[in-house]
């Protein structure tokens, strides 16, 4: 991460200071994200919190009535969809406020008012889905004929009794909905333990100072070019998990446990399959992923291979995975020239696409820099009815141009289908959700590549290789592992931190191939992975990857019926299944094709990385 110039008390630069941290009071306005276009002020806000109390009132006076007649029906979801928009803009103006000063207590207040509200609305509305699946495909068909209005809710309808056979009655729902906040314990423990209550040890930098290790330092440090800093950031950080195995090996089991709980309660054959039914998944999707990624674990081996040749390594060691094979430019990119760079990368995508980009850009739809308080890293959100908006920390390093592409991506999916759709349809399915923004990135780095000088050009390179790695091979592997750690624990197998380990380090083997020599520390890295306990959602990383790549190669082979398609598929929401909505648009995600045309692009791109370095300076 390159310095800017030290902040010396005013914002002097568009692409803010990296000296000491301003308050938020001193970024200019331009640069913050306008809240405002949601709730003017925190006494709207509160006025729209008592309405939906009011409305959740109203909306359980349907319960058991919902089938009283067509009109009843449409009364009730037309009610719904006001009180969902209501409740989507209460708890995201809530949240985001939050974030700009997470030290704030009056702003943490109201977001967790909100996110109380938020529990209690699902509660609210348990009656719902059971009172549809008691009606039937008879009942449901019959009210739809019976009033035209209904008619765009059709695939709602059919996705809602897909699950027929999986949701229970009134009752039993109410429990399960009440029990989601004793379920998330593990989750929350571990998010404590390992956020607040480990302590990391001291380690020394690359001048001899004296650095407390964290989590978000480590990734710093893992960076280092002296192997030494990365040896002993290495060791303070597993070793320090190693330390606390066995507690957070019964917190990931409580979550396992958990799962199946659920699974079994919903009478899904599996936790896997409960966990995929939502998004209409096949196992097998699941299964071509891993199977298409294990057959092409050479392409990673020869990967490796490079870095220890490139490093000038005797062995390669997992603490020499984050190291740059080339410097980042310094250079420090104001943020105008940042939006240039962006803009100009996602050129292949048209005018209507470009358009609504730059109005994003010009009408604060970003929160730019740091501030103090403000929460770190990058997201995109809003909800239906407002604009989207996008949280970043920008620095002027070319990893943030990236970041900006990114969620923008993100951002340009939800404006889309929110144009696009009714409010029943407007969100996209997390199985989406990476799509876009990853075609953003693919596109972004073909067009930088064009122009790279040689150094930049090994950089950006080293850039992508390292995505396929950590998002295609390292998803994969955690893939692997929540689905054997389910298996077992279904056939009744105790998850005790031996076995953890036994079976993390015979992944990372195999993984990694003849090159890779592993600490025994290593070992232990499951501990640390927040991903576990949402389970069987990293896969959703390599598919969207993989999509992305099939798209982003399209486009820019296309012409402007490419176009017209993506846009199309940015349009479509959740307005049916996610396989038939990347199948219409030119991906075939249950074939192994789109991830095979990745991988093979990751050799390439290899290959074509050694032959630059083979050519020296």
């Amino acid at each position: 991460m390159s310095h800017c110039r030290p902040y010396s008390g005013t914002f002097t630069g568009e692409a803010g200071p990296s000296g000491r941290i301003p308050p938020r009071s001193e970024i200019p306005q331009e640069y913050t994200w306008n809240l405002e276009a949601v709730f003017p002020s925190a006494d709207e806000w509160e006025e729209s919190f008592l309405l939906l109390g009011g409305e959740m009132e109203r909306l359980g006076g349907y319960c058991g009535r919902l089938f009283e007649s067509p009109e009843t029906l449409l009364e009730f979801l037309k009610l719904e969809e006001a009180a969902s928009e209501r409740l989507g803009k209460l708890y995201a103006y809530a949240v985001m406020k939050s974030h700009e000063d997470t030290a704030d207590a009056a702003r943490q207040a109201r977001a967790d008012r909100a996110g109380t509200l938020l529990a209690a609305y699902g509660a609210a509305l348990s009656f719902y889905r059971p009172e549809v699946l008691a009606a039937g495909q008879e009942k449901v068909n019959g009210a739809i004929e019976g009033c035209s209005a209904l008619g765009k809710y059709r695939h709602h309808f059919d996705d809602l009794l897909r699950t027929a056979g999986h949701v229970l009655g009134l009752q039993e729902e109410e429990i399960l909905a009440r029990s989601g906040e004793i379920a998330r314990t593990p989750e929350n423990a571990f998010s404590l333990l390992t956020n607040a209550d480990l302590t990391f040890p001291v380690i020394l930098d690359e001048a001899g100072r004296e650095t407390e290790l964290s989590e978000e330092r480590y990734y710093l440090l893992s960076r280092s070019k002296d192997r030494r800093v990365r040896k002993d950031a290495f060791e303070g950080l597993f070793t320090t998990y190693g330390k606390y195995r066995n507690t957070l090996a019964a917190l990931y089991s409580g979550s396992v446990k958990s799962d199946l709980f659920y699974s079994r309660a919903r009478k899904y054959p599996s936790a896997l399959e409960a966990s995929l039914h939502g998004d209409n998944i096949s196992p097998s999707v699941y299964s071509m992923v891993v199977d298409t990624v294990n057959r092409n674990l050479d392409a990673l081996h020869g990967y490796m291979a490079l870095r220890k040749k490139a490093l000038g390594l005797e062995e390669l060691r997992m603490y020499d995975l984050n190291v740059p094979l080339a410097d980042e430019p310094e250079t420090r990119i104001l943020y105008g020239k940042a939006v240039e760079m962006v803009t100009d990368g996602l050129a292949p995508l048209g005018a209507e696409y470009l358009d609504v980009l730059k109005k994003g850009f010009s009408s604060r739809w970003f929160d730019v820099f740091e501030n103090q308080g403000k929460r770190k890293g990058a997201y995109s959100w809003g909800s239906y009815g407002t604009h989207p908006y996008m949280l970043l920390n920008y620095n002027g390093t070319l990893r943030d141009v990236f970041t900006i592409a990114h969620e923008a991506g993100h951002s340009l999916h939800t404006w889309f289908s929110h144009a696009g759709q009714p409010q029943v349809y407007a969100d996209y399915t997390i199985f989406l959700a990476e799509v876009a923004s990853t075609t953003n990135e693919a596109l972004l780095l073909e067009s930088l590549l064009e122009k790279a000088p040689k150094e930049e050009k090994i950089f950006l390179l080293n850039h992508y290789l390292d995505q396929v790695r950590t998002t295609v091979y390292r998803q994969t592997m955690f893939a692997e592992f929540e689905r054997e750690t389910h298996s077992l624990a279904e056939k009744g197998e105790a998850l005790t931190a031996e076995l953890l380990c036994a079976l993390w380090k015979e992944l990372n083997e195999r993984y990694h191939g003849p090159e890779m020599v592993l600490d025994d520390a290593l070992s232990v890295e499951w501990a640390r992975i927040p991903h576990f306990y949402s389970a069987f959602y990293v896969y959703k990383y390599v598919t969207g990857f993989a999509a992305a790549g099939c798209l982003s190669s399209n486009i820019l082979r296309g012409g402007e019926e490419e176009r017209r398609r993506y846009i199309r598929f940015l349009s479509r929401g959740s307005s049916a299944y996610s396989l038939d909505i990347l199948r219409e648009a030119g991906v075939d995600m249950t074939s192994p094709v789109p991830l095979e045309q990745t991988l093979r692009s990751f050799r390439e791109k290899t290959a074509l990385l050694e032959e630059l370095l083979e050519q020296g300076s």
